[in-house]
């Protein structure tokens, strides 16, 4: 259990001398332009977001599963012209009992890395693309024990005085290996996202996850949920806080995935 461990002190020395560097908010920013801010993923903020996700109905006894994502994001200036934005995802795990008897396990899920190549200065449809490397480091049997690679792409559609921030994140991660605990995967993510932001820092918000796990069983593999949310943008003193809350029903599952799912974030923000 020793190396998740590291694994999440390492992150949480990067991400703190990150903060340290960076400047303080920018006072002429408004509430919408940093809601717009927030809701690119490529945007060029140092950021802090912690989602919850909490999913009802859960495996063989219906128990409810929490998953709290520790997501810091860094972008890395490349030149003028370029830049990476490094998103790393630390899951703490609360799983149900699987079944009659068994207790709840807690840990940490296998940690999930992307780094984008996005230029500096966009024209047109925003984007990002670049690799995603899924690392083992659960703990307590809360992941597979093989290493992963894909890539990812995102592309959306940000404009100065248009309330509308949308576009989508696709991603796909192979196991490297299939002999580790867990066997081999090939996972798939789709997350279409469409906002609407008003002047306040308020916005209407929806961003369901599906995902896809091609090596399960005709009719197991899809999870497609809907809903969607409201989020607000407030400062903690001079500090920009972005908050949402969501839910989503899903439509498409597999017979033991939840069937609903609630989804809360708040998000440090630190822009450059």
């Amino acid at each position: 259990m020793n190396h998740p461990i590291k694994f999440f002190s390492l992150t949480a020395v990067a991400v703190a001398a990150a903060l340290l560097t960076a400047t303080a908010a920018h006072a002429e920013m408004s509430a919408e332009e940093l809601a717009k801010l927030a809701q690119n993923p490529v945007g060029n903020l140092i950021s802090l977001p912690f989602q919850n996700n909490t999913n009802l109905n859960y495996g063989p006894e219906k128990g409810t599963q929490n998953v709290l994502n520790i997501q810091p994001v860094i972008p890395v200036e490349v030149n003028s012209e370029w830049n990476v934005i490094t998103r790393t995802i630390v899951p703490i795990i609360s799983q149900p009992a699987m079944f009659p008897g068994d207790g709840r396990t807690n840990g940490i899920g296998d940690v999930v890395f992307t780094a984008f190549l996005s230029p500096a200065v966009p024209k047109g449809l925003i984007w990002g693309v670049g690799p995603v490397v899924q690392l083992p480091t659960d703990s307590n049997g809360l992941g597979n024990k093989n290493w992963g690679l894909g890539a990812s792409f995102v592309v959306l559609k940000l404009e100065k005085g248009d309330p509308w921030v949308y576009g989508a994140l696709v991603n796909n991660v192979w196991s490297l290996t299939s002999d580790q605990r867990g066997g081999g995967y090939n996972n798939g993510l789709i997350q279409p996202f469409v906002n609407y932001n008003f002047p306040s820092g308020l916005y209407l918000t929806s961003s369901p996850i599906v995902t896809v796990n091609w090596n399960a069983a005709s009719g197991q593999q899809w999870t497609v949920p809907i809903g969607g949310g409201v989020g607000k943008i407030f400062h903690f003193g001079k500090l920009p806080v972005n908050a949402m809350i969501a839910a989503y029903y899903n439509v498409v599952k597999p017979d033991y995935g939840p069937n609903w799912q609630v989804r809360a974030q708040v998000q440090l923000m630190f822009p450059k």
